[in-house]
């Protein structure tokens, strides 16, 4: 085993850009069957939060997990009851579990998170029934379009997600480009706005049927202007924003008139259309909502004195430090702490940094903890007025 499994604590799970201490140490143990793990675990792990992954006899990991208490956690998936479930079915294909202390349950979360993005662990995103793969909804550059990535390219005039499922996601993507008759075609066809002038009057055929049926403004065939399409850019941006309901609105309409007409087909293409954008309307709000309240700082306390403090903007973490425990490590931090006043000052900023995965982690956790968002938040220009340590102060929203 210990050709495979180094327990050299510079290995293991690699860097972790949102911890702002010194890379903390894998544990690792290793065993033939389930009851030399389970020895194992009973005499070396913690009672304390963390990550943990699962490696196969190749040395593969295949499941990655968090827990406010690694022993507990660990240990369930030994008992009996656990056998036919997920987790029974997990430790049968392992023979090494390694695990990675973390200060406290939220910084567990934003561990795991980050790990099974940079892994994808079979057993985080293949292997679990009815699992679905995160996708984002993006209006692509200039002119643009809805498409949905599982990474959003850099280039993109607005991004929005996670959303799951992708078939339900293609069909709420034809269903806002019909909508906002914006185009769906390929960045390598060539596009003609009305107002550019040509050296020949020829004359410009649509690349597609969707301009002879009205859901396509056809920039590629000099039928609407820029600012036009600029227009509809800027209705199907303020869809993403969760301030037009448009599209639910029109689709229901036309749902309406098919069912009045005895157009069964068309209604039900038009239903399945508006279950998506249901969704994505609902998932909108809940996305946005967070990224219009969750501004401030966020201080977590580490069980073992390695506090956070989390700037959280536009409800995605953008950058986290170690909390002063005194007043020269607050001295120390006031530089950084005034370039948070800057960022957060800027209110119509919607987000999408460096971390954008992170908005569904935070607008999860303070749904779950409303009692942090009093307690353990406070805006960047209040923390001259904290206590050294770093404990409560003035919040600045309310739960």
């Amino acid at each position: 085993m210990d050709a495979i499994f180094n327990t050299d604590p510079q290995l293991g799970f690699g860097t972790d850009p949102l911890y702002p201490y010194s890379l903390r140490p894998i544990d690792v143990i290793g065993g033939k069957c389930k009851r030399q793990l389970r020895d194992q675990l009973t005499q070396s792990c913690p009672r304390v939060p963390g990550v943990y992954g699962m490696l196969n006899p190749k040395g593969e990991l295949i499941y990655v997990g968090k827990s406010k208490s690694l022993r507990s956690r660990l240990l369930s998936y030994f008992a009996d009851s656990n056998a036919r479930e997920k987790g029974g079915r997990i430790i049968e294909g392992t023979r090494a579990i390694q695990w990675e202390t973390q200060p406290s349950e939220f910084a567990s979360l934003v561990r795991e998170q980050q790990l099974i993005r940079r892994f994808s662990p079979r057993w985080n995103v293949k292997e679990v029934p009815k699992r679905q793969r995160a996708v984002y909804l993006c209006l692509g550059r200039s002119p643009a379009t809805f498409f949905i990535s599982a990474v959003p390219p850099q280039d993109c005039q607005a991004i929005e997600g996670p959303f799951f499922g992708a078939n339900r996601m293609n069909a709420a993507v034809d269903a806002l480009n019909k909508v906002f008759k914006l185009r769906d075609c390929g960045q390598k066809q060539v596009f003609q706005f009305s107002e550019q002038m040509q050296l020949f009057d020829l004359e410009l055929r649509p690349g597609c049927l969707r301009l002879e049926v009205g859901t396509c403004l056809g920039p590629c065939a000099a039928a609407c202007s820029q600012d036009e399409y600029a227009m509809a850019t800027s209705a199907a941006e303020s869809f993403l924003d969760g301030f037009n309901h448009e599209p639910l609105v029109k689709l229901r309409r036309q749902f309406d008139s098919a069912m009045q007409n005895r157009q069964y087909e068309l209604a039900q293409r038009h239903h399945a259309a508006i279950k998506s954008l249901e969704y994505v309307d609902r998932k909108l709000a809940m996305l946005n909502r967070a990224r219009r309240r969750y501004t401030f700082v966020y201080n977590v306390a580490g069980y073992d004195g390695c506090g956070i403090w989390y700037l959280i903007h536009s409800g995605e973490i953008a950058e986290a430090v170690a909390a002063p425990r005194n007043a020269p490590e607050r001295r120390a931090l006031m530089p950084t702490l005034k370039r948070w006043q800057k960022t957060t000052a800027d209110h119509l900023h919607r987000g999408h940094g460096t971390y954008p995965y992170t908005l569904s982690l935070v607008a999860s956790w303070f749904r779950k903890n409303r009692e942090e968002l009093a307690e353990s938040t406070f805006v960047p220009g209040d923390v001259v007025k904290s206590r050294p340590n770093g404990a409560k102060a003035t919040s600045g929203i309310t739960a």
